[in-house]
């Protein structure tokens, strides 16, 4: 006979569990309980120890979610505007404690899938590596798949991973750390199986078994090679449901928690480079370990900035200390406290590779719009309180119109970013791509990361950047 011991995270905040962005306490144990016994299948696995993996810096391959999917210009833009604003406003309603790239519900028929932007691919298994497409975030840390034995499943294009096509394939016990990780874990008494249930910003649910198995990384150490690594943990995903993208098939976790890919890969620096959202034939690069060469394909300086932690909830997010705005020659009469972390863990500079456009406090974004309108050389149309254009009479004329500078002041650094990274060109008008909305936090989105080449250096708790061409790494 079976027993489970349900084990609740302690990196929950106390009244995160009643809030409307999240699942109840009642409802995750009953999720676990029904999902015993779809799993028994599974307790025949052995576990097996966790190895140390120390790697130099592999290569793996990203495509934009929206990627070859056929949208115009402007149904990209109002797609990924309408991810970013659900993912901002269920974080700000958590307090900026968040957990998932799908965020609070859009309605149905309005712009399709909410969820994060970026998709990494890699394998699963052996002999034959089974291919995963998992939505790539910086705001959580569980690396899960869905599992073709699954109760609940939601649409994906590619072949649900299955468990029994893999040798290499084994259980993780209860008395594993790893376990641990997820808000609510269960297990086996006699220790051969964890299980695991997330719940996520819009009441998403992935539940299931926590395995580890060989990942394949293809186009690693340059873009030809291939990296093979042993004894990775994962999530079987058997009962998940809620809204994700319908052409990936989980989530891969790049947070500061250990269930994280670049924590179990024991790496102390990763990074991405992201090609533009409108070029769908050009793949974007995320690198697990320290880049060959920051300097290679550069197109400006390599600077740096402090990356802070939030000590409410040390393994959310990675924050930065935003000192200021300059458009054009005109630095904004802003407070550095408008973008600053409180001790309450509300507030704070996120930059986020699952929000699409950077998005500030009201009151900020106010003060940047007018500076726009005022320095534009043209009239502005159809705008709203969170939208600004102006008309332009053809792409050509939109390239040859001034559009003022934009320069976050960062600790440290200055990240100026070329114009294309927050002004499009769609149906006959030139839009301002940046966002507002919310009362105190600020995100920096993956619209205005685009060729620049991110580093996260978390082993020295440091962000380095450089412009660079990223279709060339």
């Amino acid at each position: 006979m079976f027993q489970l011991n349900i084990k609740f995270s302690t990196n929950i905040p106390a009244g995160e569990r009643v809030s409307p962005c999240t699942s109840a306490c009642t409802m995750k144990c009953m999720t676990v309980l029904k999902l015993f016994s779809y799993a028994l299948f599974l307790t025949i696995l052995l576990s097996s120890p966790a190895t140390s993996v120390a790697s130099s810096a592999m290569r793996a391959d990203l495509t934009h979610v929206d990627s070859g999917r056929g949208f115009t210009r402007w149904e990209l833009l109002s797609r990924m505007k309408a991810r970013s604003r659900a993912r901002v406003a269920c974080l700000h309603q958590r307090g900026g404690h968040y957990g998932h790239p799908a965020t609070a519900s859009v309605a149905p028929g309005t712009v399709g899938e909410v969820g994060t932007e970026y998709l990494i691919h890699f394998g699963i298994g052996t002999p034959r590596p089974q291919h995963v497409a998992l939505t790539l975030d910086t705001g959580s840390d569980l690396v899960w798949t869905q599992c073709n034995s699954c109760q609940v499943c939601f649409n994906q294009p590619s072949p649900l991973f299955d468990p029994s096509a893999s040798k290499t394939l084994y259980g993780v016990p209860c008395s594993d750390p790893i376990c641990e990780g997820s808000s609510v874990s269960a297990c086996y008494i006699d220790n051969q199986g964890c299980f695991y249930l997330d719940s996520y910003g819009d009441n998403s649910i992935t539940a299931g078994m926590i395995l580890r198995d060989t990942f394949t990384f293809k186009g690693a150490n340059g873009k030809g090679g291939t990296v093979v690594v042993p004894n990775l943990s994962f999530g079987c995903g058997l009962y998940n449901t809620g809204v994700y993208n319908t052409n990936e098939s989980g989530i891969a976790g790049f947070g500061r928690g250990p269930q994280s890919l670049p924590s179990q890969l024991k790496v102390g620096k990763f990074s991405h480079c992201f090609t533009s959202m409108f070029d769908s034939n050009k793949s974007s690069a995320v690198f697990l370990g320290t880049p060959d060469d920051l300097r290679a394909h550069a197109t400006g300086p390599i600077q740096s900035t402090p990356m802070k932690q939030n000590r409410v909830s040390p393994n959310n997010y990675y924050y930065l200390s935003l000192k200021g705005i300059t458009v054009g020659e005109t630095r904004l009469p802003i407070n550095e406290s408008a973008f600053a972390l409180k001790k309450d863990g509300s507030g704070g500079t996120i930059i986020d590779s699952g929000t699409g456009v950077t998005t500030f406090p009201q009151a900020v974004y106010e003060q940047l719009r007018s500076a726009f309108v005022a320095q534009v050389p043209l009239p502005a149309v159809n705008s709203s309180e969170d939208d600004l254009c102006f008309s332009v009479a053809s792409v050509a004329d939109a390239k040859k119109v001034y559009v003022p500078k934009l320069v976050f002041h960062l600790e440290g650094a200055d990240m100026d970013l070329p114009r294309e990274n927050y002004m499009a060109v769609v149906n006959g008008s030139l839009c301002l791509v940046i966002s507002g909305g919310v009362r105190e936090l600020t995100l920096i989105g993956n619209f205005q990361q685009q060729n620049i080449h991110i580093v996260y250096d978390v082993e020295n708790n440091k962000l380095l950047f450089v412009p660079a061409q990223c279709d060339k790494l």
